[in-house]
C-alpha cells in the first residue's frame, strides 16, 4: 500500500491557484489534482524526502506489464515548452506522479481502454534534494 503523498507548502499553495484558474478543458485534471491536495500530507520543503516527486522533479518510470521506461520532468504548465521531456501537472500521469515515493505504483491515462499502471523507479533530480527550497 502507497504511503501518504507529500507535497511541499510552496507546491501545494502554487496548485491551488493553478486549480483555482483552471480552463474548462483542465478541470477533470484539476478536480482529481485538488483531491490529491486535499488528502496530501503538507510539508514544508525543507522537510521533503530525496524519494519523493515534486514540482520540477525528473523522474524515471517504468509501464508495468510492458516495461517500457520513460523520463520526465514534472513540470507546470507554464515551463513545458522550456523543458525537455517535460509533463504538466495538469496531465493525468503528471498528477498522479506529484508526492509519489520511488518504488510506488499510480495508475496513468488508459490507451485503447487499457488501464496503464506505472512505477516510479527513480528521482534523477530533485529541487529539495539540491538545495533548492524556493525555486
Amino acid at each position: 500500500m502507497n504511503q501518504p503523498v507529500l507535497i511541499n507548502r510552496l507546491d501545494a499553495e502554487r496548485l491551488q491557484r493553478l486549480i483555482d484558474e483552471a480552463a474548462d478543458a483542465d478541470l477533470a485534471v484539476a478536480e482529481v489534482l485538488e483531491r490529491h491536495l486535499i488528502n496530501a500530507e503538507v510539508v514544508d520543503p525543507e522537510d521533503i524526502p530525496g524519494n519523493v516527486v515534486s514540482m520540477n522533479s525528473r523522474v524515471a518510470l517504468t509501464e508495468l506489464g510492458s516495461d517500457r521506461r520513460l523520463v520526465r520532468t514534472l513540470v507546470y504548465p507554464h515551463s513545458l515548452a522550456a523543458t525537455e521531456d517535460a509533463i504538466s501537472v495538469m496531465a493525468p500521469l503528471g498528477a498522479a506522479l506529484l508526492g509519489r515515493r520511488v518504488g510506488e505504483e499510480l495508475e496513468g491515462p488508459p490507451v485503447a481502454g487499457r488501464p496503464r499502471r506505472w512505477r516510479v523507479e527513480e528521482i534523477l533530480w530533485q529541487p529539495e534534494r539540491e538545495g533548492q527550497f524556493h525555486r
